[in-house]
Parts: structure tokens; sequence; C-alpha cells
């Protein structure tokens, strides 16, 4: 139950209204009202009781978003799966339809070799706690920062046309990943590198400001 599970193991689990995005898994329940979505959330907090396992939500008007993973591993186990489809099961009973698309998860990155000396002074700006080389905030309010070497974007990229410093990495699930970049690249973006790809696709606005689509493929 505590095991780590693989990208294939969660991918074999068969949940339809889940979808896997960097280290958790997460659902969108669509309730149409908040007290739908309160009742949903109730019967979600008496089934995480009883698993002793907890997901963080979030309910807004039409919808529930809920993530789950179990930390103690960095990752998905048994118990995310399980409770996952205890989840599903009192979404229907309530009326509540599952909508994964746009599923997303948002990191920030940003292009320093001084990270590790910058960190204290990201970490009192954000409110959030440097863990494992990354700022984390514990509340889910802020986005997960980190940093890297400065351009290390992917393979043979030439240097960018714009002053840059900061990028982002967008998470999605990996069955949306090309339907997001097509409406990236229709949106007037372009594609600088796919040599990575699944695991992610480079690029940029405009401008020639930078970012990464990124997904949990090939990361095994």
């Amino acid at each position: 139950m505590t095991d780590k599970l693989s990208n294939a193991q969660i991918e074999a689990a068969g949940l339809a209204d889940w979808r896997h995005v960097l280290g958790t898994i997460k659902a969108r329940f669509k309730t149409g009202d908040f007290a739908t979505g309160l009742a949903l959330v109730d019967r979600i907090g008496s089934a995480a009781e009883c698993a002793n396992h907890h997901p963080d939500i979030s309910l807004t008007y039409p919808e529930v978003l809920v993530t789950l993973s179990s930390h103690d591993v960095g990752g998905i186990t048994q118990r995310d799966i399980d409770l996952a489809r205890t989840i599903s099961g009192h979404a229907a009973e309530v009326g509540a339809e599952a909508d994964v698309a746009g599923l997303t998860q948002l990191e920030i990155g940003l292009d320093t070799a001084a990270g590790e000396r910058l960190a204290p002074f990201y970490a009192a700006l954000l409110g959030s706690e440097v863990k494992d080389g990354e700022l984390v905030d514990p509340s889910g309010q802020v986005p997960t920062l980190w940093w890297q070497e400065p351009h290390d974007l992917g393979p043979a990229l030439p240097e960018p046309d714009v002053p840059q410093r900061w990028h982002f990495d967008v998470w999605v699930p990996a069955d949306e990943a090309e339907q997001r970049l097509r409406r990236v690249l229709d949106a007037g973006g372009t594609l600088l590198s796919d040599a990575a790809a699944p695991a992610y696709w480079v690029v940029a606005d405009a401008e020639g400001n930078r970012s990464c689509i990124c997904t949990v493929a090939d990361r095994d």
C-alpha cells in the first residue's frame, strides 16, 4: 500500500476521472452549485478520515478540485488509487460530473546559478519554505519555485532573443499535452524544441520569452 507506483502502474489503474500531473493525481468535478460542492467535500472528508489519507481540496461555486499524493514517498501509492476510486463514487452519487480538460499544475523556474543563495530571500518574499532544493508553500497558495543554470531548457537551444530570467513550467496530463501545445501555437507561440518530448516541449511567446509544457511521460 505504501510502495511508490510507476507511471505505467498508475495508468493501468484505469482512473477515468483522474489524471497524473507532477507527482499527484488530480480530478475536477463539476457540481454546478455551491451546495452540491459542499456535499461532495463532506463525503470526501469522511472517506479521507476512514482511510487516514487526506487529499488537497479546492471548493469553488461551480466545481471541486481534488489532488491526491503520498507525501511520505513523494508520489502515488495504492492508497491514492483506492481513495480516488472512492471519491469518484461519491461524486457520482451527488451528481457531480468529472471533467479532466484543462487540469494544470504551475511551477516557476528562475534561471540562475545562485539559486541556493537567493532561496532565503524568495522564501521570505513568498511565505514559502526551502525543501529539497525548491521553495514550496505548504498552504498551496503560491506555485513551487525552483532554479536551474541559465538557459538550460533543452538540447542545443540557441540563446534567447530577449533577456529572460524567469520561465513557467506548465504541467499537464500526458494525454492533453499535444492539445495544449496546439493551442499555444495557434495563439502565436513558437515551438523551440520537442527533443525531450513527451517529457516536455520548449515554447516561446511572440517576444521570445520561453516556457515549458511538461508531463510525467518518460520520467520513470
